[in-house]
């Protein structure tokens, strides 16, 4: 299939080449900051087929996306997902540089090994703590051991790890350094990240909202933090840590904008393209791959995703006030 009509590049001349790909909205943990307990998840009927998901990915491999990272909710929870893997996969070299995963862990001992051989060699894992009541009051889940476990399966099948930690004020400040130390003691990667206001969940988040530049001074009171020129197709921002000879990422959408490099789009497991993460500016793209004229179709449809992609986000964080958006960050897939 071949729906290419030039390069995607947005109003703003920015060139992109990077798709965050949700498979399912399904998560089998319950984070606090990400969905309420009683999470009210799609319809299956509602979201795209493996082969739809795999049509759709072609097309814009065509249309100059050279990464995909596939996201959820979860993504190992859907399942023959690795079919997916294996099928994209094989367009590594050809169109496609990177294929990656985001998961919480769960489920990764199960296919790491499967994932590697279908072409990933890097995988995010979201671990916001080491302490396991904790972990448990952040998940609603007590699954800390099959996380650490899935985290050493993926290093034992030749995955590079990545944990997201997200910084959290008043629960997991205190732990950050020791979990940074213990990550680059494993030979991972580390990548901090503010709290993003999508979707409504229980409390306020700004209760619990730490802008990182507190996280890096304290980080500075403990090791040498050298500017990185490290770049990783996304957002964050790296330095080196001389003292552990780690890197450290810092995503900071509220406390340092980082729009204006902006490279990527993002879809839903129900085919809605959303433009910018922090806006509402959609297309729909499942109309298009299930229309009579897919091709062109969803080659108009990705025109107009590149025509109403915005500026910038505006994320803030005021008590009282409503999520930037409704969505949540499940739905969505970061």
């Amino acid at each position: 299939m071949s729906c290419s009509s030039g390069p995607l590049v947005d109003a703003f001349d920015r060139r992109i080449t990077y798709l965050r790909l949700s498979v399912t909205d399904r998560c089998d943990l319950r984070c606090t900051y990400c969905m309420p307990e009683r999470m009210q998840f799609l319809p299956r009927k509602e979201v795209l087929s493996l082969e739809e998901m795999h049509r759709l990915a072609l097309a814009m491999i065509d249309r100059g996306i050279r990464k995909i990272r596939l996201t959820g909710g979860e993504p190992l929870v859907r399942r023959d997902v690795i079919e997916l893997v294996q099928a994209l996969g094989r367009r590594l070299g050809d169109g496609l540089d990177e294929l990656t995963l985001t998961t919480n862990g769960t489920q990764l001992a199960t296919h790491a090994e499967a994932l590697f051989a279908a072409g990933i060699r890097r995988v995010n894992v979201s671990l916001d703590t080491l302490d396991p009541g904790l972990f448990f009051a952040l998940t609603r889940r007590d699954q800390l051991a099959e996380v650490l476990g899935g985290i050493r399966a993926a290093a034992a099948a030749g995955l590079q790890v990545k944990l997201n930690i997200v910084a959290l004020k008043g629960l997991n400040r205190h732990e950050i350094p020791d979990l940074v130390a213990w990550a680059h003691g494993q030979g991972h990667e580390v990548t901090l990240i503010e709290v993003m206001p999508l979707g409504e969940v229980e409390g306020e988040r700004v209760d619990h909202y730490l802008p990182l530049t507190a996280v890096r001074d304290d980080l500075e009171q403990r090791w040498t933090l050298v500017e990185s020129t490290h770049r990783s197709g996304g957002p964050a921002r790296y330095v080196d840590v001389a003292e552990t000879g780690g890197r450290l990422g810092f995503i900071t959408p509220l406390t340092n904008n980082f729009c204006a490099t902006c490279n990527r789009i993002r879809v839903t497991a129900t085919g809605q393209l959303f433009a910018c993460l922090g806006g509402a500016e959609q297309v729909d793209l499942r109309a298009a791959l299930r229309s009579d004229t897919p091709d062109v179709l969803l080659a108009q449809a990705l025109d107009t995703a590149m025509a109403i992609k915005p500026e910038r986000h505006h994320f803030s964080h005021i008590r009282g006030a409503a999520p930037a958006q409704p969505r949540h960050m499940s739905l969505t897939g970061g």
